[in-house]
């Protein structure tokens, strides 16, 4: 798939490339990206350039990995966002925020924008959000972004090197007022 370029009223989520190198790596240096996400720690300037010119391009000509810078419409660089398929029908999503702009409803808008996208340009049926037991901003930002929270994975997911516990949720199509591309039944209540 050719990458792709979304807009909203405050924000542009397209791919990153040898330009935006130096801000995600300047981004990246933040303890919390660090702690949370499955970046590298330490983040050296070589994870930055492998990042943004080899493993985002290869997402996308691949139709494996659908990475977002979240930039300001001023230019800055204000979070990472990527939906990467898993099972058919069925992506995952991770984000982070730039320090600085944490706090401004930046990702949740996001995360919205691209699933949106993702449900109906992909073939996507179902969204995933995983974040360590802990992450409360993740959490917030999956909540508002209208993420059903299904529950805690014992070692559900690993971080360098070491299984945690992991909060999952989960957002459907209908969830955006879409339809589906397959048929859903809901268990019986």
């Amino acid at each position: 798939m050719e990458p792709v370029t979304l807009t909203t009223g405050r924000l542009v989520l397209r791919t990153v490339g040898p330009d935006d190198t130096e801000a995600v790596y300047e981004a990246a240096q933040d303890p919390d990206i660090q702690r949370w996400t499955v970046v590298p720690s330490p983040y050296r300037p070589e994870h930055s350039r492998s990042f943004t010119e080899q493993l985002v391009p290869d997402g996308w000509s691949q139709d494996s990995a659908f990475t977002f810078g979240v930039f300001l419409t001023s230019g800055e660089l204000a979070g990472m966002l990527g939906l990467t398929r898993q099972a058919p029908g069925t992506a995952e999503v991770g984000f982070w925020a730039a320090r600085e702009h944490r706090g401004h409803g930046y990702i949740t808008e996001a995360t919205r924008t691209a699933c949106r996208w993702v449900f109906t340009e992909a073939g996507v049926d179902r969204v995933e959000w995983r974040a360590e037991v802990g992450n409360l901003a993740s959490r917030a930002v999956a909540e508002r972004a209208g993420f059903t929270i299904e529950g805690t994975l014992r070692s559900g997911m690993s971080n360098k090197g070491v299984r945690r516990d992991c909060w999952v949720g989960s957002l459907l199509p209908s969830d955006l007022g879409l339809p589906s591309t397959a048929p859903y039944l809901p268990a019986p209540s």
